[in-house]
């Protein structure tokens, strides 16, 4: 059967995706499917997710009734579970991201769940790994007056790059991994967080760097509302106040409300930093320094964990 003839073809990149799906056990054609859904209409999918008052009325029943679709039938731990659940990021510093979009070879790394806490063992298989793709921000884009610029999603390693860049020509460009070093340094410069995501439907691994502000990011607005998205870089801000200025440039620019200030001196709350060294990035006296909290997780450092 001519497939192209009926008007409906299939993709060289979806069938790619498939493909790594029927290897991964466990996979099933419904977590196929909602990778699929995901990918492919990702703009509506997140503004379904985050600012569902916005879409017409046919289109929040399809979404609610898609989202029921690809939770029906789990059982177990796995029972009760929201779509949002299947989906989380780990803060990774400058220096981690920078890593992740600059290596030359394929990874396989699993079993991380000290590295990537969450419900569901995450994975971080990288193919192809220089095949880097960046998108215009799904959240951003749905906001009204949002952050720019839109193009700041990394979307890394195969099959996914490839997936993107074929379904979403006219939001989508192929970069360098010098040209993610740049995005990844600009979106720092600006105040914002990279973000290595996970998803369930998308083979269970690591596929993208977001770099995430908290005004538009769904996933930073659901962990500030009690959703637990995300998970700690491994590290938390400590200050040095012997070299503090008192200018407060760190409580202005933190992202997760985590910094304040008592008599003009800043005050880092330990349970409420992320480890994301944005503060650490806009400090001018060098006050502030990452430093490991074996308790926050393990840091996502491809380099290290490599050589485990």
């Amino acid at each position: 059967m001519d497939r192209r003839r009926l008007g409906w073809p299939v993709r060289y990149s979806t069938r790619a995706f498939a493909r790594e799906g029927l290897r991964l056990p466990g996979y099933r054609l419904r977590d196929f499917l909602h990778g699929y859904v995901y990918a492919r209409w990702p703009y509506l999918y997140i503004r379904g997710a985050t600012r569902p008052e916005t879409l017409p009325l046919p289109l929040r029943a399809v979404h609610r009734w898609v989202g029921r679709l690809f939770l029906r039938g789990e059982r177990g731990a796995d029972a009760g579970r929201r779509l949002a659940d299947t989906y989380h990021g780990k803060v990774v510093p400058t220096a981690a991201a920078e890593e992740l979009v600059t290596l030359r070879v394929d990874v396989d790394l699993r079993n991380l769940e000290k590295v990537v806490p969450y419900a569901t063992a995450r994975d971080i298989v990288l193919c192809g790994p220089d095949r880097i793709v960046a998108l215009q921000c799904p959240c951003r884009a749905a906001r009204d007056e949002p952050c720019l610029p839109l193009d700041v999603c990394l979307i890394v390693g195969e099959p996914f790059a490839s997936f993107v860049a074929d379904h979403h020509p006219q939001r989508a460009r192929w970069i360098t991994p010098d040209e993610a070093v740049a995005i990844l340094r600009a979106e720092r410069d600006r105040g914002h967080v990279h973000h290595a995501f996970f998803k369930d439907a998308m083979l269970g691994r690591f596929y993208a760097i977001c770099n995430c502000c908290p005004c538009c990011c769904g996933a930073m607005q659901a962990w500030k509302h009690g959703t637990p998205m995300l998970a700690s870089s491994g590290y938390v801000a400590v200050l040095d106040a012997a070299l503090c200025l008192g200018c407060g440039a760190c409580a202005a620019r933190c992202p997760f409300g985590a910094v304040g200030s008592s008599d003009g001196n800043p005050i880092v709350d330990f349970e409420a930093c992320m480890g994301c060294g944005v503060c650490v990035a806009h400090c001018p006296s060098g006050a502030l320094n990452l430093v490991r909290a074996p308790e926050r997780g393990e840091p996502l450092e491809i380099q290290m964990l490599s050589k485990l």
